[in-house]
């Protein structure tokens, strides 16, 4: 049995009813890029991915080939990891803490006097890009860390490889997380951000990055399934989000081209394992993909061309992912969030996320699901695993009228 779940990070599809509370009345990711730059999409269309709304460029086909419908989250807040967990099935009544005007001076002189800095750079809500333009120049003079934040809830370090030393970073970020983000400054996240080059073409080096995350204050759905002797296999960032509970392998990614080809290789595995070929390797498999260059390299930069290459990419992938999935198992395609390019942000917004799951069930409209734990209650439904998550399974409830 496997069960491969795969995360289009940033690829919302319209704007949830309560996107105003955060700012993103008119935010729909989907819709705007495919409106803006027509990508071509024929086997997301021949899924279904044209029948959950009206998109266009992209038809509802008479018969889909998967099940289709999309998302609704519940949680306080709209990042990466707040999504991630409701996907897990936990949902996040206090939003965790943001920083609009950045760190307060308690936060800030706890991080020097804990990493024994002298000084930081930046403190501000700011794109990564642009904030280590402005500042790296003086960073490689002094070796001060950069500072800064987002909408999101994070503390994120960013400092020259050249300058500071992945492991000196590291182990700033280590304190960070331990001893200075606690209590009512808990971020969801701290984040290494490593960048190389001179000033005027400084660039970002995502395969160093690190994110240290709280820890989930309840069981999540990998660790559920985890303990029920399902393996459990996390492509790219997702272990990195919840402090790497419940998973027994994690394959570091360094963008969506690696992320598929690595979901593939874990698919293989897993339908070698299924057929006895693999001793020692559970026979249920469980992969949880996250495919972060539609959020991380054009969402945020507001890039609609490169969010409409990177869909075309991977509807081109999609045919070879299909031939690798076991012939029981099930490929479930969502998203955590909404990063629509085209709009002034360049920050999350608050969307439905697209559902799309293949399975050898006849395909249905899904509708609109009342939350994201569907679902983590469809992936403990289908291996037999008991997991309160709030949610309903795909397979046991009916569709959510709008």
């Amino acid at each position: 049995m496997t069960y491969v779940s795969i995360i289009l990070d940033g690829v919302g599809i319209g704007e949830a009813p309560d996107a105003a509370a955060y700012g993103d009345r008119g935010s729909d990711t989907l819709g705007h890029v495919l409106a803006a730059c027509r990508p071509s999409l024929p086997n997301l269309e021949r899924l279904g991915l044209g029948c959950i709304r009206p998109l266009v460029g992209v038809q509802c086909v008479d018969e889909p080939a998967a099940s289709f419908g999309r998302l609704q989250e519940v949680s306080a807040g709209k990042d990466s990891t707040t999504g991630h967990w409701e996907l897990a099935g936990i949902r996040l009544v206090e939003p965790f803490p943001t920083y609009p005007g950045g760190f307060p001076p308690e936060v800030m002189e706890a991080f020097l006097r804990e990493t024994g800095c002298r000084r930081a750079l930046g403190n501000r809500p700011e794109s990564g890009t642009v904030i280590i333009d402005a500042f790296g120049e003086e960073h490689l003079k002094t070796g001060h860390p950069i500072v800064y934040t987002s909408a999101d809830s994070v503390f994120q370090i960013a400092a020259h490889v050249e300058k500071v030393p992945l492991e000196t970073l590291y182990a700033w970020c280590e304190a960070a997380r331990a001893r200075v983000c606690t209590g009512a400054h808990g971020v969801g996240r701290v984040i290494a951000r490593p960048f190389t080059g001179a000033p005027g073409n400084f660039r970002r080096l995502s395969d160093k990055r690190r994110d240290y995350a709280r820890a989930p204050h309840r069981t999540p759905l990998q660790q559920a399934l985890q303990e029920a002797g399902v393996r459990t296999v996390c492509v790219g960032k997702i272990a990195d989000l919840f402090a790497g509970v419940g998973f027994d392998e994690v394959v570091k990614t360094k963008g969506n081209a690696d992320g598929i080809r690595e979901t593939i290789e874990a698919m293989k595995r897993a339908s070698r394992a299924e057929h006895g070929d693999d001793k020692g390797t559970p026979e249920r498999t469980f992969i949880w993909t996250n495919l972060i260059d539609f959020d991380q390299e054009y969402g945020h930069r507001n890039n609609p061309e490169g969010f409409a290459r990177a869909l075309e990419e991977f509807d081109q992938a999609l045919p070879g992912l299909l031939a690798a999935l076991p012939e029981t198992g099930r490929l479930l395609i969502s998203a955590d969030h909404g990063n629509d390019p085209t709009t002034a942000s360049t920050d999350h917004s608050r969307e439905f996320v697209p559902l799309l799951v293949v399975s050898p069930d006849t395909p249905r409209d899904l509708g609109t699901r009342a939350t994201f734990a569907d679902h983590a209650a469809s992936i403990a439904h289908y291996f037999s695993v008991p997991y309160s998550s709030g949610g309903e399974s795909f397979e046991m409830s009916p569709a959510k009228d709008e």
